[in-house]
């Protein structure tokens, strides 16, 4: 409930300009005490992959004055964002049913390409924008 007070008080022109909101869980005990912790990526692994993605975007935009994929233009999103049928059709489905804007869209396709990039994949798949997607938990739970 404390929480919607506070979105709520949120305009949604800023909120839409918020590209990643996700609801963080309280950390049970047991967790913090580092019993049943699950192990992931050490941060030499993590940090070596956005290394090698920040890498592929600074090639992808080599001349353009961009140097992520959180600065690139309409254009852009339309050159390096490609969608197949079924990642298209993912998307249009999300827009209509959480309502979300255009500003949004472009920002789950931004969000989209950098996931991508993270696993060293060319092209955006459906996983990815189902990522992404997944990431504007602001417009779906608390936003209307």
């Amino acid at each position: 409930m404390q929480i919607q007070r506070y979105v709520g008080k949120i305009s949604g022109p800023l909120l839409d300009r918020i590209d990643i909101h996700i609801d963080v869980p309280a950390v049970h005990f047991k967790e913090l005490r580092g019993k049943g912790v699950p192990t992931g990526d050490s941060s030499e692994t993590i940090r070596a992959r956005v290394i090698k993605a920040r890498d592929i975007q600074l090639e992808r935009f080599s001349g353009d004055g961009v140097f992520s994929n959180s600065a690139m233009s309409p254009t852009q999103i339309r050159k390096f964002c490609a969608l197949d049928a079924e990642s298209e059709s993912l998307l249009e489905r999300a827009m209509l049913r959480q309502g979300l804007s255009a500003r949004a869209h472009d920002r789950i396709l931004k969000v989209s390409r950098t996931i991508a990039d993270l696993e060293a994949s060319e092209n955006i798949s459906p996983t990815h924008i189902s990522e992404a997607i997944g990431y504007r938990s602001l417009d779906r739970n608390y936003w209307s």
